[in-house]
């Protein structure tokens, strides 16, 4: 059984009155999942944000409901805050089976050094943030971390094929897609500036064909139509 373990009460304030809830310490809260009656809930609030903070939404929680005999298993699958205070709002439990293999995205951090950002003029683009993979609901890793020590040189990336997990989670994203890469900077720079060169080619030519207008105009000549 997990540790992380919260308390919920059955909730017959409904709509707008609960925020005469919130004001007294007290989230409204939904549990919702595969082959059960959804249950209108709440929480502490203070002992919520405990556990939001260390269970994010992807490590599981053992929800006892009041007059339930065993917990829940469940996963924070959404949370709403005020958008003004960014106070909790209301959050959705899933229950899940832990016979049963659940699909989820699990945020991908970066660890360690890139030997190959040791030099200037380089920048690493994290282009994946998540992995969606599937496992028993007790086998789901919180996070992945992705060890950029392997990125000795520029143009080196790592992909979702190079990301090894353990034998109870399969990777469903794409193999073939990017995770990170070591890029040089130079070449974003000379792209813009070869841009930016365009520009102040063709004010010179408009300057050129303008003096020649004034110059014909001065001599009363009519000026050279420009070739259709």
């Amino acid at each position: 059984m997990t540790d992380l373990k919260i308390k919920a009460s059955t909730r017959d304030v409904l709509g707008k009155k609960t925020r005469f809830m919130r004001r007294e310490g007290t989230t409204p809260t939904h549990l919702f999942g595969h082959g059960i009656d959804s249950l209108s809930l709440q929480c502490d609030t203070a002992k919520l944000q405990r556990i939001i903070a260390r269970a994010g939404m992807t490590r599981l929680i053992a929800l006892e409901v009041e007059g339930d005999k065993e917990p829940r298993s469940v996963f924070i699958k959404e949370i709403q805050r005020e958008p003004c205070s960014g106070g909790l709002f209301h959050v959705d439990f899933y229950q899940v089976k832990r016979t049963e293999k659940i699909r989820v995205d699990v945020p991908i951090i970066l660890v360690g050094e890139a030997p190959a950002m040791k030099e200037k003029g380089r920048t690493l683009t994290h282009s994946l943030t998540s992995l969606s993979v599937e496992s028993l609901p007790d086998k789901l890793p919180p996070h992945i971390e992705v060890d950029l020590s392997s990125l000795e040189e520029v143009e080196q990336a790592i992909f979702v094929r190079d990301i090894t997990l353990g034998p109870d989670v399969t990777v469903v994203t794409d193999p073939d897609q990017m995770v990170v890469r070591v890029s040089e900077a130079r070449v974003v720079e000379e792209e813009v500036a070869a841009e930016a060169e365009v520009p102040e080619e063709e004010l010179a030519e408009e300057a050129k064909a303008e003096a020649g207008a004034e110059g014909a105009k001065e001599a009363g000549e009519k000026p050279e139509e420009p070739a259709k």
